[in-house]
């Protein structure tokens, strides 16, 4: 059976999408759909002593609202590369495993990626690598599969024989509004992340940060405490 999950590349995600991604077989980056300025394809969050804050990749975006992601290009004009890294080391240099991390990660924020798609997913290659996560990684910008939301989500299924299709809750009304799935006889499963508790730094704990503050905070328990908290549901559709 091949599981398959789809998602937009996303800027510092937060550890839940690497948990979708240790539970497929297949994972789809879909960059060939519509931009969504100051959404999480931009921006993330970090944890600092006042609560999070966003981490936010400039873009050019005048005269462009219909551009896909894949040709979302980055504002270098900003400088956001080195106040990143700024703050990011300000607010956790104290953490466990600072030292042991942030030079590679410093290194791939500041690459001279044209697109934000690529920055995006050079970034969540490595972390796949510092997470042990060998599945398989297309974008779907080089398939063939066409239509919009669950026609577009299940035609890509079907261009790559998947079995079973795994959704974030997010797009389960649209989804089960659908019968896509079930016409096309692929299994509809929708995953949960129960997010897990670490020790942080700055008081009480704040879920939902980017990655970089689990591997920061937990070092190569970050691999385990993912891994373990991921949860997926079967969807019968009547």
């Amino acid at each position: 059976m091949t599981k398959v999950a789809i998602m937009q590349p996303t800027y510092l995600p937060w550890a839940g999408y690497f948990g979708l991604m240790m539970a497929s077989d297949i994972f789809i980056f879909l960059d060939n759909v519509q931009f969504e300025k100051r959404g999480w394809q931009q921006r993330n969050q970090i944890k600092t002593p006042n609560g999070s804050i966003w981490l936010t990749v400039p873009i050019f975006s005048k005269g462009k609202r219909d551009q896909t992601i894949q040709n979302t290009k980055i504002n270098r004009d900003f400088e956001f590369s080195e106040r990143h890294k700024k703050s990011i080391e300000l607010n956790y240099k104290k953490s466990q495993f600072f030292l042991n991390e942030y030079e590679k990660i410093f290194k791939l924020i500041n690459s001279n990626e044209i697109y934000l798609a690529d920055l995006n997913i050079k970034l969540i290659k490595y972390f796949c690598k510092r997470l042990k996560i060998k599945t398989k990684i297309i974008r779907s910008k080089d398939l063939s599969s066409s239509g919009k939301k669950a026609e577009l989500l299940c035609s890509i299924c079907q261009e790559l024989n998947a079995d079973n299709y795994f959704s974030p809750p997010g797009s389960k009304d649209y989804l089960d509004a659908s019968n896509t799935f079930r016409n096309a006889k692929i299994g509809l499963n929708y995953y949960y992340f129960n997010h897990p508790v670490y020790s942080q730094l700055w008081g009480d704990f704040l879920p939902n940060m980017s990655v970089i503050d689990m591997i920061f905070n937990c070092g190569d328990e970050s691999i385990n405490l993912i891994k373990n908290n991921v949860n997926t549901k079967n969807h019968i559709q009547d």
